[in-house]
This record gives C-alpha cells, structure tokens and sequence, in this order.
C-alpha cells in the first residue's frame, strides 16, 4: 500500500533551463562550459557543490579557477545568479497537488539532487513566491543531496532517504525525471514513476 509520495524537485516539480545556466557562464568566459552541466548529473565543482564535498565558499573559488585572469572582478552574487537561471520555476498547481494529495492521506517528500546555493537561495524562495508558502509547509521531510554526501542514482542517498524521513521503500512512491534514478529506486523496492519530457507530474499521481 502506498502511503508516501517522494518528488524529485528539478524536472518534477520544478522547470528547469540549462541552456540559460550553460549560456550564463559562457558569458563569464568559462571555457566549455556546456561540459559541466548535465540534465541530472553535474561535473567538476558543480559537482563537488551537489554531493556536499565542498562548501559554497570552496565551490566559489574554484570556479574562478576556471574563467579568464582568475574571475577577477566576478562577483559571489553573480556566480550564484548565473547558477539560478538553470532553474525556471514551479508551477502553482504543482504546489496544489502536493497539498490536495496530503489532504488525501499521503505523507510527501522530496529527495533531490542540488546544491546549498540553489537550496537555500532560489529554491527557498520559490515557494512562497508560487504557492503563497514556504517551502516545509509543502512537505513532511526533504533530503538534499548535499547533506546526505551523495547524490542519485547511487544507493545509498536512497537509504539515508529512508533513515531520515523514516519511510519503508514498498510504502512509497518515487517521481524523477530520470529513468536510471528510477531504476535504482525500483532496485531498492520503491514504486516508481519516471516524470518524461512534457509530462505533468500531477498527471502521474495515483488517483484513489
């Protein structure tokens, strides 16, 4: 019986954009910096930000390191407003549906993979700003994968999932937009559902 919804959040629940991210230091002069992002997984510092390896100050200088004179003149806010365009938004009956589902019963959960700039930057206040909300009124727990040291697909962010949010993976059911998080989710006995390009989240929500 399911009794939990896990939401990945970029792609699920909220749209994304790389091409603006990408676009956004490209015009810092990053060299390649297409190179580094992917739709689910990142590289380099980007990276390094996302699995909780290096803190925001670390991730700040070294990419730095990676634009002409050594990103003299580049400022904090302008790195952390170049890595925001990756994110679009949420859509306000996205948010709705999450509330209407708890209204049904369902316990609801996030589990993504991000960074703390995007966490507590952007993402905190995009909820308010669509939903009229914060962002933990909307759920009953969240895991980052900065805080577990990990990211998806590996198993163990899975586990920490579990062990935080006290869930039981056959009582819960997991939406991502990437088939081989999904995968490794079903691996571990969640239901799963993959969210495709042009699909709605909330179409995929069980109905009873």
């Amino acid at each position: 019986m399911i009794r939990n919804l896990l939401f990945d959040l970029g792609g699920v629940l909220m749209d994304l954009d790389r091409s603006r991210c990408v676009r956004a230091f490209d015009a810092m002069g990053m060299a390649d910096a297409d190179s580094f992002f992917g739709l689910y997984k990142q590289t380099g510092p980007f990276m390094s930000l996302e699995e909780g390896s290096i803190d925001p100050v670390t991730f700040r200088r070294q990419l730095r390191e990676l634009l002409p004179g050594g990103g003299a003149g580049v400022s904090d806010l302008a790195i952390d407003e170049a890595l925001f365009k990756f994110l679009i938004g949420i859509p306000p009956h996205r948010l709705e549906a999450l509330r209407e589902a708890r209204l049904r019963g369902y316990k609801i959960y996030m589990l993504s993979n991000t960074n703390p700039i995007m966490w507590h930057g952007f993402i905190a206040d995009e909820f308010p700003r669509s939903g009229g909300h914060p962002m933990d009124w909307y759920f009953d727990g969240t895991v980052t994968s900065f805080e577990a040291g990990v990211c998806k697909p590996d198993a163990k962010i899975f586990g920490y999932a579990c062990s935080k949010l006290c869930i039981k993976p056959e009582e819960t059911l997991f939406f991502d937009d990437s088939a081989a998080n999904c995968a490794a989710a079903a691996a571990l006995g969640f239901a799963t559902a993959v969210v495709s390009p042009g699909t709605d989240v909330v179409t995929l929500l069980p109905e009873d």
